[in-house]
């Protein structure tokens, strides 16, 4: 898929098929992040994929904001260093993650937002790092309108050379 297009159409994805995703695929999804640019190169992150189920439903157990981890076939969890730029370069990686796996037919969504210490402690993550989010990834169980969505009108969030003079 162009990029573009990936970018136009992603969704949030919270129910999943039964179905792995390949190898070669998961591949692919971890490097996107992992290539992605950082402040200074720091690349304060470090991403941790889960495939085993059991491991999926404890963390789907732990997040409250997505119990749907758990039907996924894979999660991967965000980790950051605790440094001044870490939130906004590990945003930068989720985000291509989402969208490489998401140009191949595979659906994800951010799940949390600091505070698992329970998913630290589950994954046996360092103490002097945090898990940022936890990105399930799977085949999405249904044709999601890809492409539809509600969205603020450009001319309430765009602007040209000053702020509320109109972009087009």
């Amino acid at each position: 898929m162009e990029v573009y297009e990936a970018i136009r159409t992603v969704l949030a994805v919270r129910t999943y098929e039964d179905k792995p995703i390949p190898a070669e695929l998961v591949e692919r999804i971890v490097e996107a992040g992992r290539l992605t640019g950082s402040s200074m190169n720091r690349q304060p992150w470090r991403f941790l994929v889960v495939e085993n189920k059991e491991t999926l439903d404890k963390l789907g157990a732990l997040a409250s904001s997505g119990p749907y981890i758990a039907q996924a076939s894979l999660a991967i969890v965000v980790i950051i260093e605790q440094t001044r730029f870490a939130v906004s370069d590990a945003s930068r990686a989720i985000q291509s993650m989402m969208l490489a796996a998401w140009g191949e037919g595979v659906g994800s969504n951010w799940v949390g937002f600091h505070g698992m210490d329970e998913v630290k402690a589950l994954l046996a993550i360092p103490q002097e790092l945090d898990v940022l989010a936890i990105l399930p990834f799977g085949y999405p169980t249904q044709n999601i309108g890809k492409g539809q969505k509600q969205r603020k009108p450009r001319a309430e969030v765009v602007f040209r050379e000053r702020f509320g003079r109109p972009f087009a």
